[in-house]
């Protein structure tokens, strides 16, 4: 049987309604014993124990895979965090000067990638030739409120100049005022943008703006758009990454996809507790006093 939008977008609201009750549960019994949110891990992929990564996830399924493994962020998280850090520096006012300091410091501690505006895309791709390290940029930033063709034009432009990874902002009103299929399309349209040009697309949702229910249904649409990460924060919203949130979007997406906590993460502790709760990319701006700590711990 086929259903019409409306009567999907119905059944689909009353599962997230189901998933959020379930996840309240857990949570209160997981702060009755003291302990972070826990992620619902899948036993097939943990019968494997093969170490999550989404863009070779989306691949390996792509190629007829009928499984896949990972811990969801449950794994032994290594000493050297850097591998799973995009070193930020979104400020409107960042000179040149800290934009090369930025990516001095990405070569040396092998970060995964620099996250800046997009004007700054093109120096960054040039300093960063042959090191390893990704270009990411933002689209849409900081608001979401840009039409679907001005933000997959930005995200084409951003790469055109070097840009690997694209984090783009979701049309926040759209969402709540339930204009499912624009939101929809919003992400799809980036996220083929990115992915005709063999790029990274990550969906930033501003939690902090949200509901439970409204972070799940943002995190089914980043999914059923095919995009790679789905992110919590921009870092210019009224509240950062929580646990509780990166374990309710973990939960949401499943294996598939890649979970960013960004915003407010400024110690080792904060980075380990988010990669425990199902992060499997960190952004933070206080990257090199986090690796620092992380090899003296």
């Amino acid at each position: 049987m086929q259903l019409d939008s409306r009567t999907l977008d119905s059944l689909v609201e009353e599962i997230t309604k189901q998933v959020v009750a379930t996840l309240k549960e857990q949570t209160g019994q997981s702060a009755a014993a003291g302990l972070p949110p826990t992620p619902v891990a899948c036993p097939r992929c943990e019968e494997h124990g093969v170490q999550h990564r989404p863009e070779i996830a989306r691949q390996a399924l792509q190629d007829g895979a009928s499984r896949l493994s990972t811990t969801l962020g449950l794994r032994s998280i290594a000493q050297d965090v850097a591998q799973y850090i995009d070193h930020t520096l979104l400020k409107p006012d960042a000179s040149q000067a800290q934009i090369t300091q930025l990516c001095d410091e990405a070569r040396q501690h092998k970060f995964a990638t620099v996250c800046i505006n997009p004007t700054n895309v093109r120096l960054c791709s040039q300093l960063l030739h042959g090191s390893g390290v990704g270009v990411c940029t933002v689209v849409g930033f900081p608001l979401g409120a840009t039409p679907v063709k001005v933000k997959s034009y930005e995200a084409q432009q951003a790469i055109n100049d070097g840009a690997t990874e694209v984090d783009m902002v979701i049309n926040i009103g759209a969402l709540k005022s339930k204009e499912y299929e624009l939101v929809r399309e919003d992400i799809a349209s980036v996220t083929r943008t990115s992915h005709n040009n063999s790029a990274i697309c990550k969906v930033i949702i501003e939690a902090a703006l949200l509901t439970d229910d409204e972070k799940i249904r943002a995190c089914q649409l980043a999914k059923e758009a095919g995009a790679d990460y789905v992110k919590t924060s921009t870092g210019f919203g009224p509240g950062g990454a929580t646990l509780h949130d990166v374990a309710l979007m973990r939960q949401t997406v499943g294996p598939e996809m890649g979970v960013k906590a960004a915003g407010g993460i400024r110690t080792y502790q904060e980075t380990v507790a988010m990669l425990k709760a199902g992060a499997t990319r960190i952004g933070a701006s206080a990257s090199v006093k986090i690796v620092q700590a992380a090899k003296a711990a």
